[in-house]
């Protein structure tokens, strides 16, 4: 599915979208968002925390590498907001954990600089990839 946006209203209209059409897993739900540097993933993660209902301000984990949100919806009850990008050696993604959280069918992880957590995320997250337009941004997504 290919999405357009030019407006913050229109990422909320996406996001809801993708939330709606996401499948039944039996682990975690991974939204691996791909981009270049300022395509928009954070305002994605923003957009899609405000669909789970997140009251806490969302802001890229560039330096915390990993942020845990509350999330109030049907589906899910947590949201899980990693920025890899700083991370070089997949040893370095050991410290987050990350089993605990892919096991949780409630838990919907969004993250962003997926490649560098290869072999580490499940094969079958659902990528979404972002690219700057002249007149705002193109939203591909792939299950």
């Amino acid at each position: 599915m290919i999405y357009h946006t030019k407006t913050a209203d229109d990422w909320q209209d996406v996001a809801s979208q993708i939330i709606e059409a996401l499948p039944k897993r039996d682990g975690a739900t991974v939204l691996a968002l791909k981009g270049t540097l300022g395509a928009g993933k954070t305002t994605c993660t923003q957009s899609i925390a405000r669909v789970l209902g997140v009251t806490e301000r969302v802001v890229s984990p560039t330096f915390v590498l990993m942020q845990l949100y509350d999330a109030k919806h049907a589906e899910f009850d947590r949201l899980v907001h990693i920025d890899a990008y700083r991370i070089e050696d997949i040893e370095e993604a050991s410290v987050l954990r990350l089993d605990e959280y892919l096991a949780n069918p409630r838990t919907l992880m969004v993250v962003e600089w997926p490649e560098n957590l290869e072999g580490i995320l499940p094969e079958d997250n659902i990528s979404i990839s972002i690219a700057i337009e002249d007149d705002g941004r193109s939203i591909t997504v792939t299950q």
